[in-house]
């Protein structure tokens, strides 16, 4: 029993130890994105790649406040909340800012804008076998059969029969109609896929396809996949932006803002963990160990989904420590509970868990209700806050409930940690 108790303890120690391991070559490696306020980024100007007089500023106007739309959205989906779109409605232009992508050193304006994805229209065209490019690639006909506004969702998968990757789309009532029809006619013939005039692929048409379904093959691997799926989710704009001007832009705040607020993170941390340890003893230590764990877990979720961290986002991860202290307290007020009305040390540990389960259980949902509602409604730095609240939130449940729990019964079974001064009992 002894040796299953400690061999229980000291998985979960590897564990965290080896996410902290994980976790501190990702920040050594400057792998996680700092916002526009702490590093700096790129500013880009957008002009609509439209010939002068086919519309009218009413229209342009019109066209650019979806266009900002759609780049919120495809930001979003990046995890790049730390940006700034604006339209300039009398030039008929849009400014971007984006900060540093994580890891870059030397300024390079056209690998940072491209982060945005492709901005143009997506379509499906009929083939001209003879237009193709010195690559060999199909060139747009014009004859446009499909447009990527007629498309409701799109998601990455798996061909069925030949494993490669592609992208399957749901259509809209219209697309499906035209679809049908166009698939229909060009039974035998290819469909040629354009994002803007950049050819993707050409799939043989088999037959007519009445499903409200297409597929879009040619795709290398499920990360090529999953980016173009995420840009025709967010939809297409209404026109091409050509980037007229890209320059860098300093930060706002500077690293020495994220020292200070690092700083003071790493001295609230620590000055909660001596309180932890001594007005809880042993319970105290293992909630410090689990506490830990819940910011290296933290930092490599942060920095493997590549979300821009801003000086809101770093309040969002220490409000998370703070929640998970506060559900490892409300544990261990129960389990001194149960010691003192006399119940073994393995009992009040369970018993300690399974009452205080429902109040940190609707602590952690009504945290969660307000990071989501942060989320939805607000912008920027504020999405940025939410997110790291809400993922921090999600994990210090797990390790105040589970790590803890898992640690406190192993050393229950181990003959020194069964006196009740160590969990704060006379």
């Amino acid at each position: 029993m002894r040796k299953n108790s400690i061999l229980k303890l000291f998985v979960v120690i590897i564990i965290i130890l080896a996410c902290a391991f994980l976790a501190f070559n990702e920040v050594k490696n400057d792998k996680i994105r700092t916002g526009i306020d702490i590093r700096g980024g790129v500013s880009a100007v957008f002009e609509p790649d439209i010939e002068k007089g086919s519309l009218t500023n009413e229209e342009i106007g019109k066209g650019l406040a979806s266009a900002k739309t759609i780049l919120d959205k495809r930001l979003d989906g990046r995890g790049i909340f730390d940006r700034n779109i604006s339209i300039d409605t009398i030039n008929g232009r849009i400014t971007v800012e984006i900060p540093w992508a994580a890891g870059e050193t030397d300024f390079n304006p056209q690998k940072t804008i491209n982060e945005l994805g492709r901005t143009a229209l997506l379509t499906f065209q009929e083939v001209d076998e003879d237009k193709i490019d010195e690559n060999g690639n199909l060139l747009p006909t014009g004859r446009i059969v499909l447009q990527g506004t007629q498309v409701k969702d799109a998601n990455p998968a798996r061909h069925p029969d030949t494993g490669e990757w592609i992208v399957v789309l749901d259509l809209d009532p219209s697309g499906t109609e035209s679809f049908a029809e166009a698939t229909g006619r060009l039974k035998g013939k290819r469909i040629a896929i354009f994002m803007d005039d950049q050819f993707i692929s050409a799939p043989l048409v088999r037959d007519r396809i009445d499903g409200g379904s297409a597929i879009i093959t040619g795709q290398a691997d499920a990360v090529e996949a999953g980016n173009l799926a995420a840009t025709i989710r967010s939809g297409s704009l209404p026109f091409r932006l050509e980037a007229v001007k890209v320059d860098s832009i300093s930060p706002q705040l500077g690293m020495g803002a994220m020292d200070v607020a690092i700083t003071a993170g790493i001295t609230g941390f620590i000055l909660v963990c001596l309180f932890m340890l001594i007005y809880y003893r042993l319970p105290g230590l293992i909630a410090n160990i689990a506490l830990f764990g819940l910011v290296v877990l933290q930092l490599l979720l942060i920095s493997w989904t590549g979300i821009s961290i801003t000086l809101p986002g770093i309040g969002g991860i220490i409000l998370a420590i703070g929640m998970g202290v506060d559900a490892n307290v409300i544990i261990f007020e129960r389990m001194k509970e149960e010691l003192k009305g006399g119940k073994t040390l393995r009992a009040s540990v369970d018993q300690g868990f399974d009452r205080a389960f429902s109040a940190v259980l609707d602590s952690n949902i009504t945290t969660l209700i307000t990071a989501a509602v942060l989320y939805i409604m607000g912008s920027g730095p504020i999405k940025g806050f939410a997110t790291t609240l809400g993922l921090g939130v999600i994990i210090s449940f797990l390790t105040a409930v589970t790590a803890s729990k898992i640690m406190l019964q192993s050393v229950t079974g181990v003959e020194f940690a069964r006196n009740k001064w160590l969990y704060g009992v006379k």
